[in-house]
C-alpha cells in the first residue's frame, strides 16, 4: 500500500501489542504441551486427556487464525488503487465523529474497510473477538456500493454512534429512563418497541448531531427498499422497520436543526412510501409510534448521566455549528477552507445536497478529493514523527 492508505499509527500499535501478547501465549501453551508428551518419567494421563489437551490448542490456534484473517482483510484492503487512501479517509472521518466526547472517555482506535452488500457494520473495540479475546480496535465495514458520495459519512457515522452509545453507556441509563416515563396505556407497545430499537435510534441520533440533513438523506438512501418490506417488522428485532426508522430521524431533525426543509422531506417520503393501503394493524402501530415521538425524541436529547457527567446530550456534540443556516452560509466557502472537521464538511456538503446546490457529479469530485487530501496529511505527520 501507499502510505496514505495505512491504517492509524494508533491502530496498528494496538493490533501489534495484541498480537505479541497472544502468540507468546499459545507459544507456551503448545511448549507447555510437547513437555508432557516428552516428560521423563511419562506422566501418567490416558490418550484422551492428552487429546483433550491437544484439542484445546488446536481450537486456540484456529480462533487465533480467525482474528489474523479479521484484521488483515481490513489492511490488504488498503493495497487497492485508489481505494485504499479512500478508505484511510474514512477513519480519519470515522475518528473526528468518535473524539466529541474525548473527556468523557478514552476513544479507542477506529478502522474503516469496504465490503460487498447493502448495510454498514462495526465490530466494537472492547468486545470479543473469535476465541474470547479483548477487540483493541473498533472495526468499521461500509458498503462498497456507497464509495463515494455524502452518503458514506452517515454509514460511517451511524456505525461509530454504536460505539460512542458503548462508551457513553446510553443503552441502560436511557433504557431505564424509558422505564420511568409515563405512557398512555395505548402506545405501551410502540413504547416498548422504540426502547427495543434504541441501540439503532442511538446511532441515527450520533449520525444527526455530526451531519445534520446529511444523516437522514444517507438513511433514506441505504433503507429505501421495495413497498414489501419498509412495513414489516418483528418484535424481537432490533432494527425499526425501514420506514418508520426514517420517520424517527426526520423527527430527531425538526427538533435539533428547526427548518421548512424537514416538512418537504417528510412530504416526498410519505409520496414514495403511502401509508394509505396498509393493514389496519400496522396503521395502528404507525399511529402509536408517531404519537410517543415528541416525548421520546425531548427525553433522549435531554437524557442526563452519570457517564456524561450531568451534562445533557445535546451538549455533547456540535449541534450548533450544524445548523442549516450556518452550513448554507459554509458552503459559500468550502473549497477555500481545507482544515475544518470531517464530519463539518461532509454535513455542509449533505445540506446542499438537500437544497440542490450542488451535482451528483461534483459532489463525488469533491468527497473523492477531501478524502484523499486528509489520508496524505494523516500520512505526513505519521512519517514526521
Amino acid at each position: 500500500m501507499v502510505m496514505a492508505a495505512g491504517i492509524s499509527k494508533d491502530a496498528i500499535g494496538c493490533i501489534t501489542r495484541h498480537w505479541i501478547v497472544r502468540r507468546m501465549l499459545l507459544a507456551q501453551q503448545v511448549h507447555r504441551f510437547i513437555r508432557l508428551l516428552e516428560a521423563v518419567p511419562p506422566r501418567k494421563l490416558t490418550e484422551e486427556q492428552l487429546q483433550r489437551h491437544f484439542t484445546r490448542i488446536k481450537l486456540r490456534f484456529n480462533s487465533l487464525l480467525d482474528q489474523f484473517d479479521i484484521f488483515a482483510d481490513v489492511v490488504n484492503q488498503r493495497s487497492e488503487h485508489r481505494t485504499g487512501v479512500w478508505i484511510a479517509g474514512l477513519d480519519i472521518l470515522a475518528k473526528d465523529a468518535l473524539q466529541r466526547g474525548n473527556d468523557l472517555y478514552r476513544a479507542p482506535p477506529l478502522m474503516c474497510f469496504v465490503e460487498r452488500g447493502h448495510g454498514a457494520a462495526i465490530r466494537k473495540a472492547r468486545t470479543r473477538l473469535p476465541g474470547g479475546d479483548t477487540n483493541p480496535v473498533a472495526i468499521i465495514q461500509v458498503p462498497r456500493e456507497r464509495l463515494v458520495g455524502s452518503g458514506i459519512a452517515a454509514s460511517v457515522v451511524h456505525e461509530v454512534g454504536h460505539q460512542g452509545a458503548a462508551l457513553l453507556d446510553l443503552l441502560p441509563s436511557i433504557g431505564r429512563a424509558m422505564n420511568q416515563t409515563r405512557i398512555a396505556p395505548e402506545n405501551r407497545k410502540a413504547w416498548d418497541l422504540l426502547r427495543r430499537w434504541l441501540s439503532e435510534i442511538l446511532a441515527d441520533f450520533w449520525a444527526m448531531a455530526h451531519l445534520g440533513v446529511g444523516a437522514t438523506l444517507g438513511l433514506m438512501s441505504v433503507v429505501g427498499l421495495p413497498t414489501y418490506f419498509m412495513f414489516r417488522y418483528k418484535g424481537d428485532d432490533p432494527h425499526p422497520f425501514p420506514w418508520i426508522r426514517v420517520m424517527i430521524s426526520l423527527a430527531f431533525g425538526e427538533k435539533m436543526y428547526p427548518d421548512a426543509q424537514w416538512t418537504r422531506l417528510r412530504q416526498l417520503w410519505l409520496r414514495l412510501y403511502p401509508v394509505q393501503e396498509r393493514d389496519a394493524e400496522t396503521k395502528a402501530i404507525i399511529g402509536q409510534i408517531l404519537a410517543c415521538l415528541p416525548v421520546f425524541t425531548s427525553m433522549v436529547l435531554q437524557h442526563q448521566s452519570a457517564a456524561t457527567k450531568g451534562r445533557a446530550l445535546t451538549t455533547l456534540f456540535p449541534i450548533a455549528q450544524r445548523q442549516p443556516a450556518t452550513l448554507r452560509q459554509a458552503y459559500a466557502r468550502l473549497q477555500e477552507n481545507t482544515t475544518l472537521a470531517p464530519t463539518l464538511v461532509f454535513a455542509i456538503i449533505g445540506q446542499a445536497r438537500a437544497d440542490s446546490r450542488i451535482s451528483n457529479e461534483a459532489e463525488s469530485r469533491f468527497l473523492s478529493d477531501i478524502l484523499i487530501l486528509w489520508a496524505r496529511k494523516r500520512a505526513e505527520i505519521t512519517f514526521h514523527n
